[in-house]
């Protein structure tokens, strides 16, 4: 399969995958089946640029109570303002990269992600149409992108470990140069990589 052609990666996400979670290395943690998870999603935008399909990620501002300096996707929690959860995608893609409207082509969806968060957030890959990335000074910290090619070839996946809240936590991360892409991100674009894979 084509990893790098737009209509091979619309009919690779067309296909049933399977949902994914921060606690996929940790299988000795017990989840409560009755947990209520809060609803958001986050936008996977793919643009052409330096003669490659590339994935467009954000560095979170370091202020930020919440993952601060951490890479991650545009996106957020849903509102109840928004028609479907592409919608909160996108809206999110607005106000944090400054992405028009109208100019995302959805290309499919990725099942969904649990984070430790208590969020269950839904990845939409989008094709993205040239534009001039804005960063949300609140939110964002920079703006960047990263081969495409270099994010679905699975090998380029490291599965590293850090103690947290007192236990050891393995995770998942994919570096790119001075961008250490781990956590959520990294395991939704692993999952993203094991769908288009062959």
């Amino acid at each position: 399969m084509g990893r790098n052609n737009l209509a091979d990666i619309q009919a690779a996400l067309a296909k049933p995958g399977t949902a994914s979670s921060d606690y996929d290395l940790n299988t000795s943690i017990q989840l409560a089946d009755a947990r209520k998870l809060r609803t958001a999603a986050v936008l996977i935008p793919v643009l052409e640029a330096q003669g490659s399909l590339r994935v467009l990620l954000t560095k979170r501002a370091s202020h930020l109570k919440h993952h601060p300096g951490q890479i991650s996707f545009p996106g957020g929690k849903h509102d109840p303002a928004d028609t479907d959860l592409a919608a909160t995608a996108q809206r999110e893609a607005r106000e944090e990269i400054g992405l028009p409207n109208g100019h995302a082509q959805i290309l499919g969806q990725l099942p969904c992600h649990e984070t430790v968060t208590g969020f269950s957030v839904t990845p939409y890959v989008a094709y993205v149409s040239p534009f001039e990335p804005v960063a949300e000074a609140g939110e964002v910290a920079e703006i960047f992108t990263v081969p495409l090619s270099h994010l679905t070839d699975t090998g380029n996946y490291l599965i590293e470990a850090r103690r947290w809240r007192g236990e050891k936590r393995y995770y998942y991360t994919v570096p790119f140069g001075p961008y250490y892409i781990w956590g959520a991100t990294a395991r939704i674009l692993r999952a993203l990589a094991g769908q288009l894979d062959p």
